[in-house]
């Protein structure tokens, strides 16, 4: 049967060959090693060679490891199916190659017995001779109606028991209660986890050690959080952890999404953490992200904007996209960022709601070796520049019109005097302090005349556009 079940080897065939490779492996062992061993080179060789999927791969890796125990959790029989002495077992052996097998059809057929009481009692007799069970159903049949009046009254007094201590504890009941509330049981299960992580040797076994612990629901976001810690305190990088945490993703979407709101956690509190510890947890969730193990949509949580980022978070971000970038290469890169399906999910990385937001986003990836991300907006940046310097020519130009004859008339009295240099550097100190005495209204609406009339309607969108009144040129 597993010789069938793994010539032409596919992830459902596979998965029911070790699951029967499990059950049979014990009596294989006694009755064929030789023909196990070849059974598990199979399994090697499909391990090795086949394209299966990461989730089988793993259950081949167990099976490996079970064989290695000697099959101690999967017994040739079962503690509470060992019935039958061996001397007394009768055992019947059938040849799948035989054609002709006897059925015994008229054992499908019912006939009446007469001495049907007798053959109950000798089967009772049997029965109690193989289960050691003396009383039998006898005495059980004899005894229902009166243990089931004798239930009723226990069940009575228990109830009147318990409502008794319920009124002679009164309000001190609640007293009773204990709350652990120093967190005893999960500092043992971190210090269980860490211990584990740290003894085992490939991450294989770290994770089926991992999935081997009594963890309960709600701690799972523990063990996460001492992956990423135990990842961190290392001088540099090791991929070791990366492996645990990708195989825990693949293997069941508890764990995905736990490392989801790990990475959302440690990006909101990055800020907590030294280069070298930030480095490392960048790493690790950039080798998740590289071998798809967490979905892209975590970038959701980032918004890369001066006001929103720190340079804490600015450098974690930095080497998360780095490390991508290396696992995956840059244009795979790309295409993955902007597929459609993550266009949500990416808006905060690539802002197009504010020309400044548009600068400190395309600098930022410039700046980080990775500017061919950022080509489409760049697009919508010169677009938006466009619009903005139309729309201030426009209104410009009509300021202009309104302006027209305030503005030559100024002109003239202005500039009479620029025929005459003695004139003209005499009567600057004048000008500035007649300025300054008149007041700031009037002073800003000469400048602005003035201007309106010497600089090109151009220069005023520019000055515009660089926040600089025409009036400080003038």
């Amino acid at each position: 049967i597993l010789q069938l079940l793994l010539e032409n080897p596919t992830d459902d065939s596979i998965e029911v060959a070790v699951g029967f490779a499990k059950q049979i492996g014990a009596l294989m062992v006694d009755l064929a090693p030789r023909v196990l061993n070849a059974i598990f080179e199979t399994f090697r060789s499909v391990l090795h060679e086949a394209e299966i999927d990461k989730r089988v791969q793993y259950m081949i890796e167990v099976l490996f490891q079970i064989r290695r125990d000697q099959f101690k959790d999967y017994p040739i029989i079962p503690e509470g199916l060992d019935l039958v002495d061996e001397e007394e077992q009768i055992v019947h052996e059938v040849s799948l190659d035989d054609d002709e097998l006897d059925v015994q059809e008229e054992l499908n057929i019912f006939k009446y017995n007469p001495n049907y009481v007798e053959d109950e009692e000798k089967y009772a007799q049997i029965r109690r001779e193989i289960l050691g069970d003396s009383e039998g159903e006898e005495g059980g049949d004899e005894e229902g109606e009166s243990g089931s009046e004798e239930s009723v009254e226990d069940e009575s007094d228990e109830d009147e028991a318990a409502a008794a201590a319920a009124g002679e504890g009164g309000e001190g009941a609640g007293r009773t209660v204990i709350r652990d509330r120093t967190e005893a049981e999960l500092i043992h299960l971190r210090r269980t986890i860490y211990l584990t992580v740290m003894s085992s040797a490939i991450f294989e076994e770290a994770v089926h050690k991992l999935l081997k612990l009594d963890i309960q629901p709600g701690d799972e976001i523990e063990l996460c959080n001492m992956i990423v810690e135990c990842c961190a305190q290392e001088r540099t990088y090791q991929v070791y952890y990366g492996l645990i945490g990708e195989r825990l993703c693949k293997l069941n979407r508890k764990w995905q999404d736990t490392f989801v709101t790990v990475f959302i956690e440690m990006y909101e509190n990055i800020h907590r953490f030294e280069v070298n510890r930030l480095r490392n947890i960048a790493k690790f969730f950039g080798f998740l992200f590289s071998t798809d193990a967490l979905p892209w949509a975590c970038f959701s949580c980032v918004k890369l904007t001066e006001e929103d980022t720190t340079s804490s978070s600015r450098i974690f971000l930095k080497q998360v996209l780095q490390d991508i970038s290396e696992q995956m290469g840059l244009r795979q890169l790309n295409e993955r960022i902007k597929a459609p399906e993550l266009a949500e999910a990416t808006k905060g990385l690539f802002p197009n709601d504010n020309t400044r937001h548009m600068r400190f986003a395309i600098n930022y990836f410039t700046s980080i070796g990775l500017g061919a991300l950022t080509e489409e907006l760049r697009e919508w940046l010169k677009e938006a520049v466009a619009l903005k310097a139309a729309a201030q020519q426009e209104s410009s130009t009509d300021y202009e019109s309104d302006n027209g004859s305030d503005s030559s008339g100024n002109d003239s009295e202005d500039y009479s005097g620029s025929e005459s240099p003695s004139h003209s550097t005499t009567s600057q100190p004048t000008r500035s302090a007649s300025r300054s005495s008149s007041g700031s209204e009037s002073s800003s609406g000469e400048d602005a005349a003035v201007a309106a009339k010497v600089f090109p309607p151009l220069v005023i969108a520019f000055l515009a556009q660089q926040e600089r009144s025409p009036c400080e040129i003038t």
